[in-house]
């Protein structure tokens, strides 16, 4: 069938979910209660290629396609959705700006080191004040006579923020143009941790799940950036941004399909074994239509998720194809991940089990890379856009 993987990809899944077993399943749980960040699994990792893996071969990359990434994104996220957020950010924020707006000698400076893990990115945005609202963001680059940037402001809930090597940051540098929108006059920096002062790390955060992944705030004091700093367009960064997004969505979405798909599994092995009045409770239809309902829906995430992965590939229209994908998996996972707990009764509810951590860390899902709230109004403004038009006919794909 056509969605069956290609001998390629059962092999990058096959070498992949070994590794899995071997080396990350075992400390997922403790990891998860001390929040260490797995430096050395990130390292080998990076050995297997999976840090640099939409990273072209010429900068050291797999030069994997979406659709392989999205595979390999939803196996790590059914073993530890903590490891998973770390290499999705990586690969599909700071690498896939630098990607997408970087120079040569940006891509070939940088890239590097980040697909083989030497360096860990992180991409800055969410401000203490902003969110959701992105053009509310305080961070100021301010030019200087000789052509370098002064930085100052902070940002807040940035992944792999205190471990990282490589910084993308977003801040304005212009007033925004008549008629552009308060988000035009942001653009994106680039640099080196090791090659900047003025910048510091501040509180690290103590989040709900994914505990073991890096969250931190960034601190900017008179850092001073060199001119060729300046990823992409001046005053023009945020729409990079926004197709930034729209890929990581693509990400999100796979990682979401992974922990449902991990909480679907452990809640059918438990009803199959465990036995009440004289049967397993996976005979009763209680029970038995909750492991249907969340099978069925998780199975139409990940194809929702796989049509965002094949449009990008295919260089077609994805932004709202992401945006179906990454709200409905998300949605769908956390009614999994809820409904296994059920199904598990008290077990469920005390941490000797799995389940409670994958619905911890699935609830991210739903806010990351763009909430339930912003796809829905994404997918709405595509379908008014699409019927406003005289004689419009439904989407196909």
């Amino acid at each position: 069938m056509w969605l069956d993987p290609t001998p390629d990809q059962r092999a990058l899944i096959g070498a992949l979910r070994s590794f899995l077993k071997d080396k990350v399943a075992p400390g997922a749980a403790e990891r998860d209660q001390t929040g260490e960040f797995p430096f050395e699994i990130v390292r080998e990792l990076g050995e297997m290629g999976v840090m640099g893996a939409q990273t072209p071969e010429e900068y050291g990359g797999s030069g994997l396609d979406t659709t392989t990434f999205a595979l390999l994104i939803e196996e790590i996220a059914a073993v530890d959705g903590s490891l998973c957020l770390t290499v999705a950010s990586h690969n599909s924020l700071c690498q896939g700006h630098i990607l997408l707006a970087g120079s040569e000698a940006q891509k070939r400076k940088f890239l590097p080191d980040l697909a083989a893990a030497r360096k860990l990115g992180a991409w800055g945005l969410t401000e203490p004040g902003s969110g959701s609202d992105s053009g509310g963001l305080a961070t100021r680059a301010v030019e200087q006579p000789d052509g370098s940037w002064v930085l100052n402001g902070a940002k807040n809930f940035i992944t792999q923020g205190s471990v990282g090597g490589t910084y993308v940051i977003l801040a304005r540098t212009d007033s925004p143009r008549p008629g552009k929108g308060k988000n035009d006059g942001i653009s994106a920096f680039v640099f080196n941790r090791d090659e900047v002062e003025g910048f510091s790390i501040g509180r690290k955060e103590d989040k709900l799940g994914l505990r073991s992944s890096d969250t931190a705030q960034l601190i900017f004091e008179d850092m001073r950036l060199p001119p060729d700093a300046l990823l992409g367009t001046r005053a023009e960064g945020f729409k990079d941004v926004m197709r930034v997004l729209d890929g990581g969505r693509i990400g999100i979405g796979a990682m979401a399909v992974g922990l449902g798909r991990a909480a679907f599994e452990a809640a059918a092995r438990y009803a199959v074994e465990r036995e009440q009045f004289g049967k397993p409770i996976a005979q009763n239809q209680g029970i038995g239509f909750k492991l249907a309902d969340m099978e069925t829906e998780l199975e139409a995430a990940r194809l929702l998720i796989r049509r965002a992965a094949a449009l990008k590939d295919a260089g077609r229209n994805f932004v709202t194809a992401a945006a179906q994908g990454k709200l409905f998996a998300s949605e769908a996972a956390s009614r999994a991940c809820d409904e296994a707990i059920q199904v598990l009764g008290g077990y469920g509810y005390i941490k000797e089990y799995p389940v409670e951590r994958y619905w911890r860390d699935n609830r991210l899902t739903r806010i990351g890379e763009g909430t339930s709230e912003v796809q829905r109004m994404i997918i709405s403004r595509a379908i008014i856009a699409r019927y406003a038009e005289p004689q419009a006919t439904p989407a196909l794909g």
